[in-house]
């Protein structure tokens, strides 16, 4: 069962685990450059994260955070029935390794071209989810974004399990659609303040 939480830690440690997943990144690419990488700089249109296409290909660092119910059966189906790759404006983005230590209910794809995306099963409840938050309807799963800096954060509220993918503000809602797609299929739809 989810846990439900009208305090603020959980936004915080979501946003904190978010925010050092990107700085770490930014990190090994900096340190790619310096120690003499692969040379192929970023296109000018690119974000500051990505540094060189080496770092959008090597394994993705995410960190730990709360995620209780990520060994979860339901969680299990979900990552099961995730696809090879994600949609992003027509193009297909296939999956992307995730460096050691995994955490538990984790997915991503990315490539050279494209910035990561990463899928994380079994959450807590964020405290920006209030009945009064603003959901969308994706494909038949209600979903609360949740925007920090370059990236969204897009919150599946409407499972047995919450469910979360987030990527860079530009990436567009095909990877949503997709997931949404599984979510419905696979996993009965509840209230959202079950």
């Amino acid at each position: 069962m989810r846990e439900q939480s009208g305090s603020g830690p959980p936004r915080v440690v979501l946003i904190i685990a978010l925010s050092l997943g990107v700085l770490l990144a930014a990190g090994v690419a900096t340190l790619g450059v310096l120690s003499g990488g692969t040379g192929q700089h970023a296109r000018p249109d690119e974000g500051a994260a990505a540094n060189t296409t080496a770092d959008r290909g090597g394994p993705l660092a995410l960190p730990p955070v709360k995620a209780p119910e990520a060994n979860s059966a339901d969680c299990a189906t979900v990552l099961d029935a995730l696809p090879d790759e994600l949609r992003v404006d027509g193009s297909g983005v296939p999956r992307r390794e995730l460096a050691t230590p995994k955490p538990a209910g984790t997915v991503a794809w990315g490539d050279a071209e494209h910035d990561p995306i990463s899928l994380r099963c079994g959450l807590t409840a964020p405290a920006e989810l209030k009945p009064t938050s603003k959901l969308m309807v994706i494909s038949g799963v209600s979903w609360l974004p949740i925007s920090s800096g370059e990236t969204t954060t897009w919150l599946a509220v409407d499972r047995p399990v919450y469910v979360a993918v987030t990527g860079s503000n530009d990436t567009g809602i095909g990877p949503i659609q997709d997931v949404s797609r599984i979510l419905d299929e696979h996993l009965p739809k509840q209230d959202v303040f079950d």
